[in-house]
């Protein structure tokens, strides 16, 4: 089981060191361009909206269409971990229940240091690489942080192979070179508790 509080150390070293190896920009504009749709995300969740930006787009590569939980579409009950969620009225109200009520409830989340937010991140995605003490490609993909390896399917690591999709970390750090509103210095944003389903909109 990983430890947490080593894990968020761990994660603040690499941010500090952490340069992007692939280009970040395409990817980073278009999330920055929807910043008042995660804004009203962070207002229900208290997740910070850039959190939930770079979320939906290593779940669903930013499609309306796909849950923030998974990717699976929000309009129909999710087969995918975490099954059997939804159908929700809207994208907002899919985004709001993955983040409140489904594992690892990063509405709950009190730590959006840099260290802290990568770490919630990695979380979200599972803790297998941290359990191997490897950079979770999740997070660290396109950076020198990471070279290789992945779980190519539940409970099957294959060291070789390399994680094609955008890192986490990167797309922060590319986001902030575009919105200098993006900090993680002096983030002070308030855990809540479950939402009511009234809330959600189910």
């Amino acid at each position: 089981m990983a430890d947490l509080k080593a894990l968020t150390a761990a994660n603040a070293k690499r941010w500090a060191s952490a340069k992007l190896t692939r280009d970040f920009g395409y990817a980073a504009k278009r999330l920055v361009a929807a910043k008042s749709h995660y804004q009203a995300v962070e207002k229900a969740t208290s997740v910070p909206w850039f959190v939930i930006a770079v979320i939906h787009e290593r779940e669903s590569s930013q499609s309306w269409l796909g849950s923030l939980a998974q990717g699976d579409p929000w309009n129909k009950v999710s087969i995918h971990v975490p099954a059997g969620r939804g159908p929700f009225k809207n994208w907002e109200a899919a985004a709001i229940d993955a983040l409140v009520n489904c594992p690892p409830h990063a509405a709950r989340w009190g730590d959006w240091s840099a260290g802290g937010a990568l770490t919630l991140l990695e979380q979200y995605n599972g803790l297998g690489y941290a359990n191997k003490g490897v950079p979770s490609p999740y997070v660290w993909s396109g950076t020198n942080q990471y070279v290789s390896g992945k779980y190519i399917r539940d409970g099957i690591y294959a060291p070789n192979v390399v994680d094609q999709q955008l890192g986490c970390a990167g797309l922060l750090k590319a986001m902030m070179a575009i919105d200098p509103t993006i900090t993680f210095t002096g983030v002070v944003l308030t855990p809540i508790e479950p939402a009511k389903p009234s809330l959600l909109e189910i």
